[in-house]
């Protein structure tokens, strides 16, 4: 699951009990803090047993089903599922007593006798104050009457606002519909998206600098070769790859921007992992990772970048994918802006935005003198961390990039 991520919220299962499954095919779906996945098996057989159910927080390394592989329980079905026992009630025992020492420590919200929470209902019931009475009043719909996701965030859009004001002392105000408003509950990633973005606001110094850049020799060139690169490689070349080969560049002159700061101190990066945003149907970010940006001809960058892109709009990003970013680009461009003010993707310093290529008029300076000609021009707008990055090194990175790209060379082959 990459090595961030500890735990991941089972989210759907894919196959029944008493199911054929074969090698490497999917058996339930997962969705961590940063990408959804399915999980495929790594053996053939019959499906016997399964150990979590749907909405459940499972952590990496625990045993989520049990897959039987011998060749006799190949006649399972579902009407006939295999029944699995444990067999060591002992150190069962134990474990529930350690949990029930833990959760009246704690003060937390539980299952008991007669009801069982999912992992995930109970975090929802105690990030939003709901007491055990609440949680055991709700009406579950969920198999055996149990409280699901969705119960719980019904019970919690319902909830009188005179109730919700005498169990806490929070003055943030409730959110109130009148006539014909419409509201929406946030997604899942909606809601880690939003906290990711306020937390990086609350830790970094934000600060831009902002420069335009004339790219008249990029936008020939690429109009050049886009056909005869279609025909041999299969594939389009948009500007983004050439951009990002630009930036790559930048972070190894400049290998202060390579770095991040985690816990006080600041660790610089060898490899040159440069984050792509990139935009998904439902209006979120997702942000994959091209690992060794450096490392790549344009060939290679170009490839990279439309796998990516592909996968992340068709949700099949692994997590490794989304994992170890270094610096982080955004394209506003594509959606008309001429620049932004991006935010920082943490524990990252640095994140630039390429705004959208116009003609403009401009001065065009030569040895017979200065004329106004048309031109393709951008801005880019860059943000770093105004704690370890100061205003000169913000601004000589942006400059390279700038400085690269304006001196393209128009007769370069792939």
């Amino acid at each position: 699951m990459g090595e961030s991520v500890a735990e991941a919220t089972l989210t759907a299962w894919l196959k029944d009990i008493g199911d054929k499954i074969d090698t490497d095919e999917a058996v339930l779906e997962i969705a961590t803090d940063k990408v959804d996945s399915e999980v495929p098996s790594e053996v053939e057989g019959v499906l016997i047993q399964k150990l979590f159910e749907v909405d459940a927080i499972v952590e990496v390394g625990q045993t989520i089903a049990i897959i039987e592989t011998d060749s006799n329980t190949s006649t399972a079905t579902t009407s006939n599922p295999v029944v699995v026992k444990v067999s060591e009630p002992k150190e069962v025992e134990q474990l529930e007593t350690s949990i029930t020492k833990i959760q009246d420590e704690v003060n937390i919200v539980a299952s008991n006798d007669t009801r069982f929470y999912s992992p995930l209902v109970r975090n929802i019931a105690k990030k939003e104050g709901v007491t055990q009475a609440q949680l055991d009043s709700i009406q579950g719909s969920g198999k055996d009457a149990r409280v699901t996701k969705n119960d719980i965030l019904a019970y919690l859009s319902q909830t009188p606002l005179v109730e919700t004001v005498s169990q806490s002392s929070s003055t943030v105000n409730p959110v109130i519909s009148r006539g014909e408003d419409e509201i929406i509950e946030m997604s899942r990633m909606g809601k880690l998206v939003s906290k990711h973005m306020t937390d990086s606001l609350q830790t970094s110094a934000h600060v831009q600098s902002f420069i335009e850049v004339d790219v008249t020799k990029i936008w020939n060139w690429k109009k050049k070769i886009k056909d005869s690169f279609m025909t041999r490689e299969g594939e389009k070349i948009t500007f983004t790859p050439i951009f990002i080969e630009a930036i790559a560049y930048a972070l190894t002159v400049h290998s202060m921007l390579n770095i991040s700061v985690e816990n006080g101190k600041i660790i610089k990066h060898k490899n040159i992992n440069i984050g792509m945003a990139a935009s998904l149907d439902d209006g979120n970010l997702i942000v994959p990772v091209i690992k060794n940006a450096d490392q790549l001809n344009l060939v290679g960058m170009t490839k990279r970048v439309n796998d990516l892109a592909l996968r992340a709009r068709t949700n099949q990003l692994k997590p490794d994918d989304i994992q170890d970013g270094t610096y982080t680009v955004t394209n506003v461009g594509g959606f008309g802006s001429i620049m932004g003010t991006p935010i920082i993707n943490q524990p990252q310093v640095g994140i630039l935005a390429l705004g959208a290529i116009r003609k403009v008029p401009a001065v065009i300076e030569t040895n017979e003198g200065d004329f106004i000609g048309i031109r393709q021009k951008m801005f880019l707008s860059h943000s770093y961390d105004h704690r370890v990055v100061n205003g000169a090194l913000g601004g000589q990175f942006l400059k390279t990039v700038k400085d690269y790209l304006e001196n393209w060379d128009d007769n370069r082959t792939l």
